[in-house]
């Protein structure tokens, strides 16, 4: 994994209560990412973690606590009251549980959306071609082929997005998250619907933007052989609360995490009672 030693946060969420209504979703939240980290937060079906992603994203703001993002070299910076664009240029990016591609566009267009998010060209400058615009542009398209050969797509540059197979689709949705060159990449339900072939894909696309890219990993997942295998650390969330954190194989035997998800297909899978009948 990327971590290295130290105290070294890159995401700090302190306290994070959010409400809807009469319902609590989060409730005093804390957690606490290290740079270069793979962390997964699990938790059954409405514990908040979606919530969790979308309070650190600037989707929904919390009505209590603070969320801390620190780019290299730089002061924390509190998320709270930042709109989603930019929580971008902070250096965060995510992708979402159900896919969310221009259908229309090409591969390559996709991932050109995202690099384009953190260019600086104005529409005057564009317009009138200036030399920067045109370097920002040769620059974009040189990442956009990189990161499509990174997560394996470079043949399918020229094809619509629509026209992927869904395991395509959601490498393609990472790559353009890539493209805003983030420090922080979370991921919300990866390999959801995926076949075993391309959740193994997946799986070694994760660790290698861990790994060779060195980003941080915020992981949400309900595929717990694939937490169980990537994360360096879990963070367990029920009905809006940590019950539970620390490496894979600690939570996975604390009591509390087995009665959350007692009986629950992830868990059994999990511990390999799906094999033992």
């Amino acid at each position: 994994m990327a971590s290295g030693t130290g105290d070294d946060p890159i995401l700090e969420v302190d306290r994070v209560t959010l409400r809807f209504g009469g319902v609590t979703s989060l409730a005093e939240v804390s957690i606490r990412q290290q740079r270069g980290e793979l962390l997964a937060v699990i938790g059954p079906n409405g514990a908040g973690k979606t919530s969790l992603f979308n309070a650190i994203t600037g989707v929904y703001r919390p009505q209590d606590g603070d969320i801390r993002f620190r780019a290299r070299d730089q002061r924390p910076v509190s998320l709270i009251g930042k709109k989603v664009h930019e929580v971008t240029k902070l250096g965060i990016a995510r992708t979402f549980q159900n896919i969310r591609l221009f259908a229309a566009l090409t591969v390559f267009e996709n991932v050109k959306i995202g690099i384009e998010s953190r260019q600086r060209t104005g529409p005057v400058s564009a317009m009138l071609r200036l030399p920067r615009t045109l370097r920002e542009e040769r620059d974009g398209d040189r990442l956009a082929t990189e990161l499509l050969d990174f997560v394996g797509l470079r043949n399918r540059a020229n094809d619509l997005a629509a026209s992927l197979p869904y395991g395509a689709q959601r490498r393609l949705e990472i790559a353009r998250a890539l493209g805003t060159r983030p420090q922080l990449l979370l991921l919300d339900e990866p390999a959801a619907g995926t076949n075993p072939v391309e959740k193994a894909e997946l799986e070694d696309l994760i660790r290698h933007i861990n790994t060779e890219m060195g980003l941080s990993i915020l992981l949400i997942e309900h595929d717990m052989r694939l937490v169980m295998s990537l994360a360096e650390r879990v963070v367990v969330l029920n009905f809006g609360r940590v019950i539970a954190e620390g490496p894979p194989a600690q939570v996975q035997a604390d009591p509390a995490v087995i009665e959350a998800y007692l009986g629950t297909r992830a868990y059994r899978a999990a511990t390999g009672e799906e094999a033992s009948g």
